[in-house]
């Protein structure tokens, strides 16, 4: 594969770029040889090569779509829905039976991306953090989410998140990992509803 490539706006692109993510969504980032993934999607290599560059190119394509997928989920909810209200709502999508293609290929990515600070992983991880915690602040109430102390409560959030997902993935116990994630939530939504432990959430 060469490193020219088509505007990201393209049809066609669009096309195999959703046709090489159902691939990895079920087989995993390791399948991405040219030729192979060419026979699989319906094309060739010469035009993967047009449309993405190198194999990198078309990796960093790839993660960006996952990320995509990932932050549509929250789309629909209100400016300062809450923490509780914005986790809830995560984990109900991160823990969907039909969401553990991209559970894995989170996983997958996130785990590359900290092993291996350059090639088409570089940054990942690092911006999937900030992707989530940017989220879950614009879903704070403004005077909490600058504070300390709110920027401690994203930051937790988050962990217990990821260390549930982590756990789904690893035991197939959807149970065992959501009353985890309950149970924190459930700790915060006291803390949401008594206006945090100073008036400036400090």
């Amino acid at each position: 594969m060469t490193a020219t490539t088509i505007p990201e706006g393209t049809g066609r692109r669009r096309e195999l770029l959703d046709a090489a993510y159902r691939r990895v969504l079920d087989r995993g980032w390791d399948d991405l040889d040219p030729v192979p993934l060419a026979e699989g999607i319906g094309t060739t290599p010469p035009e993967l090569a047009t449309l993405f560059g190198d194999r990198d190119g078309l990796v960093r394509a790839l993660l960006t779509r996952a990320r995509t997928d990932q932050l549509r989920a929250l789309d629909a909810l209100p400016d300062e829905a809450g923490l509780v209200t914005v986790a809830e709502a995560l984990w109900g999508v991160l823990a969907a039976p039909t969401q553990r293609g991209l559970g894995r290929l989170w996983l997958q990515a996130y785990s590359r991306s900290v092993g291996d600070p350059t090639g088409p992983w570089a940054g990942f991880a690092a911006q999937t953090v900030t992707d989530w915690d940017l989220l879950l602040a614009a879903h704070q109430p403004t005077r909490r989410g600058t504070t300390a102390a709110g920027v401690a409560e994203r930051v937790l959030v988050l962990a217990v998140l990821r260390g549930a997902l982590l756990d789904l993935l690893a035991t197939g116990d959807e149970a065992r990992a959501g009353a985890a994630v309950r149970a924190h939530l459930d700790a915060l939504g006291r803390t949401e509803g008594a206006g945090g432990s100073h008036p400036d959430g400090e």
